[in-house]
């Protein structure tokens, strides 16, 4: 039984035309608001364009960027000839991303990056094909340790295209390239990455470097990295123990948000 709706549905909240906040970004989060309260639950029906002209005193064109706005959200769907509908919750549009990272690098807090090692490796089968160079061709190898508080936090590998003209290998080279990669921080080399989370067994090496006992747990997060012409810079992965990352996301209308 469809649930009788509530004191805001039925005495909506006004538009403030003299507000800073435009009269469609208004009409969307008070939208948005009642569908979190329950007024209207997944798979209702939104009242149409011209109800809710009538209703909020505003022309069809602010009522369809308002619905547009929460269609693009995701928050509502829109069939043709039969109205705007509340969508239903899905468990498959959940979005991780990796705060617990970048929250390391945050001012204040105890990390340190120990370079333990850079050479010049021949590049096996796979380096190869992930970097789209010759087998046996040249690239820098580059192993480091994040610690916060005197204690590991992961274990990093990485190998890197061999050209010095390029400025990545110094850019890898310097450990607050590590922050760039959880960060908002500009790498002028980088176009875009590709990034793979698996969970995994740690070996024996990664065990001793991160003072785990085996068999442990972990995440491997796989990076490939390419510059502005697509072509691959860096491959390599990062290696968590289980209990040091931890992926939360919320899904659903989330009351009290606000639009750009």
């Amino acid at each position: 039984m469809k649930p009788e709706p509530s004191d805001t549905a039925t005495h909506p909240e006004q538009i403030d035309r003299d507000a800073y906040e435009p009269a469609y970004a208004q009409l969307a989060n008070i939208l948005r608001r009642q569908i979190a309260e329950g007024a209207f639950r997944p798979g209702d029906q939104l009242p149409s364009e011209a109800q809710l002209c009538r209703t909020y005193g505003i022309s069809p064109m602010t009522v369809r960027r308002s619905i547009n706005l929460l269609s693009d959200q995701g928050v509502v769907s829109t069939a043709q000839g039969k109205g705007t509908f509340v969508k239903p919750l899905e468990l498959g549009t959940a979005v991780f991303d990796l705060h617990e990272l970048q929250a390391l690098f945050q001012e204040g807090v105890d990390t340190a990056v120990k370079l333990l090692e850079v050479r010049v490796v021949s590049a096996d089968e796979r380096t190869a094909r992930k970097l789209d160079i010759a087998e046996g061709a040249n690239t820098i190898y580059i192993r480091r340790l994040l610690t916060r508080a005197g204690q590991p936090i992961f274990y990093h590998r990485a190998y890197l295209v061999y050209d010095p003209t390029r400025p990545i290998v110094e850019a890898e080279m310097d450990v607050t390239s590590l922050h760039g990669l959880f960060s908002n921080a500009v790498n002028h080399s980088l176009k875009r990455g590709e990034l793979t989370i698996e969970a995994t067994l740690m070996n024996e090496e990664e065990a001793n470097i991160l003072q785990a006992r085996l068999p442990t747990a972990a995440f491997y997060l796989e990076h490939l990295f390419y510059d502005f012409a697509e072509r691959p810079l860096s491959w390599g992965w990062f290696v968590f123990p289980s209990n040091q990352l931890r992926f939360a996301t919320q899904i659903g209308i989330q009351e009290g948000k606000k639009d750009e």
